[in-house]
């Protein structure tokens, strides 16, 4: 039986499949906050979380298992999975979806290797399915105020970013995200160095080098808890990006250094605590950054404050909704995502060797 097409008078329905940090704060609120999308389906079978799902989303059915969903052809059917369940899970997830008719959003990330990215996105052509990585950091209201500034060029040409995403986290939690090997695609260069790789190639481009320090700087972790790569962008730009688990005073979140201006912004961006605790898009303020959280702009004589645009997580489903529609462009091309596993390959592969390495290099080593 053919798969119904989702029509503007017919919501896309969404199968959610885990309902941890990332489906619970992130990918549910989202989707049920989009005009266009219904959230049919949560899977789970962590008894706690089934609680908390039926309590806030009282219209999806509540499954144990993927599969269910897979094959549903009744009230349960859907059109969209989200896998948002451990980062080992995503490829093979994302495969049976695609092989079932489904169209796929990936939590980032999209996948450990470059060549099981480059697999996905072969088996969506296959399947005439569309699949896209979550990559909502592209709407910080950070991120989208320094892209404006760029592309008014406030700062002149732009000749070096910091970025920096870190955490103060002394002591290791249990879970998935602070255990296995490279194979699991698990610790900070893959979870939130996922993003400020992204970030840094929307910004400057592709790289050419990557050079990278990756450490177990805690005494008990199993995973990379303090990762910084630098890339050199083809564009001339260098990135430096900073991750980890030990910074009790977290640096600045971007300082780009152009040749007539830098711009320098701390702290994270509000949407996250605000969905942590129960805000919403479309809520008053959401996504507003208080005045003394603003960023700063300086030409080396003067100094002035610069507002920070509204963020909108919400922009990354309504986008997904209408390319299942046939309306518009996926929010990420899902070749971004390549280029981002190639660069943690390149990273990985740095390390290493302790030197900077050609991004060719990761291309061709043996996996």
């Amino acid at each position: 039986m053919p798969r119904r097409q989702a029509t503007p008078d017919k919501p896309v329905r969404v199968g959610l499949v885990g309902f941890g940090l990332a489906g619970s704060v992130f990918h549910a609120p989202l989707i049920a906050a989009t005009p266009g999308l219904s959230l049919t389906a949560i899977v789970t079978s962590n008894d706690e979380r089934r609680r908390q799902a039926a309590r806030e989303y009282p219209a999806a059915r509540l499954v144990n298992k993927t599969e269910e969903l897979l094959t549903a052809r009744d009230a349960l059917a859907v059109d969209l999975i989200v896998v948002a369940s451990p980062n080992k899970t995503h490829v093979p997830l994302a495969t049976a979806a695609l092989r079932a008719g489904l169209h796929v959003v990936v939590d980032k990330p999209f996948a450990p290797t470059a060549a099981e990215a480059r697999a996905l996105i072969a088996e969506a052509r296959r399947a005439n399915r569309l699949i896209t990585v979550f990559q909502n950091r592209r709407w910080d209201g950070d991120f989208l105020t320094l892209r404006r500034l760029l592309q008014e060029n406030a700062l002149g040409d732009a000749l070096r970013m910091e970025s920096r995403f870190e955490r103060w986290r002394p002591v290791p939690k249990p879970g998935w995200k602070e255990s296995g090997g490279e194979e699991d695609a698990t610790g900070v260069l893959y979870d939130l160095g996922s993003h400020l790789i992204d970030q840094a190639l929307v910004l400057f481009g592709p790289v050419t080098h990557v050079y990278a320090e990756l450490e177990r700087r805690r005494a008990t972790s199993e995973v990379v808890d303090d990762a910084f790569v630098a890339l050199a962008h083809a564009s001339g730009v260098w990135s430096h990006l900073h991750t980890n688990m030990i910074s009790a005073e977290p640096g600045p979140r971007f300082r780009v250094l152009g040749a007539r201006a830098s711009y320098t912004k701390f702290g994270l961006d509000v949407q996250e605590d605000a969905l942590r605790n129960g805000a919403r898009p479309g809520d008053r303020g959401w996504g507003e950054e208080r005045p003394e959280q603003w960023g700063t702009l300086s030409d080396g004589e003067t100094t002035r404050r610069v507002p920070t645009e509204r963020g909108t997580y919400e922009s990354f489903y309504a986008r997904v909704a209408a390319a299942v529609r046939g309306e518009g462009p996926l929010p990420v091309d899902p070749e971004d995502a390549v280029a981002t596993a190639t660069v943690i390959e390149a990273a990985l592969l740095s390390a290493r060797e302790r030197s900077a390495v050609p991004i060719e290099a990761a291309m061709t080593a043996p996996s």
